[in-house]
C-alpha cells in the first residue's frame, strides 16, 4: 500500500463526507486537481500552505485505490515529485483521518510521519 496525503479543513473535509467524494480545495478546483503530499513532504507543506491553521485533519489515502490514470507524479519545489489527481477522489481510497493540531505554532504530525 502506497499512503499518500492531503491537508483539509475540517469543515471543507466534512462536506466531502456528506457528498461521499472529496472535490478539492479551492486551491486545487483553480489548479485542475487535487494536490496531495508524500510522507517526506507532508511537513513541510504545512509549513508552507496551512501555517498558523488551526482546525485540519491529515487525510491518509491509499494511492493504490485511485485511478492509475488520473494519478500523475509531477516535479514541484526542488524538483521534489508531487502526487496530483486528475479527478474527484472517491472515499473509499481514504485509509484514515487524524486532526493536525497546532501545537506552538506548528503542526504536530502522527508519530510515523515525523
Amino acid at each position: 500500500m502506497s499512503l499518500i496525503y492531503k491537508i483539509a479543513d475540517r469543515d471543507l473535509w466534512r462536506k466531502a463526507e456528506e457528498a461521499g467524494v472529496f472535490s478539492g480545495a479551492p486551491i486545487d478546483l483553480a489548479d485542475g486537481f487535487i494536490h496531495f503530499s508524500t510522507a517526506e513532504t507532508v511537513a513541510e507543506t504545512a509549513a508552507k500552505h496551512f501555517q498558523g491553521q488551526d482546525d485540519l485533519l491529515l487525510v491518509a489515502v491509499n494511492a493504490d485505490k485511485l485511478p492509475e490514470t488520473e494519478l500523475k507524479w509531477e516535479p514541484s519545489r526542488g524538483g521534489a515529485l508531487f502526487p496530483h489527481l486528475y479527478a474527484k477522489m472517491p472515499l473509499s481510497a481514504v485509509e484514515w483521518v487524524q486532526p493536525l493540531p497546532l501545537v506552538a505554532g506548528q503542526h504536530e504530525f502522527p508519530e510515523e510521519l515525523s
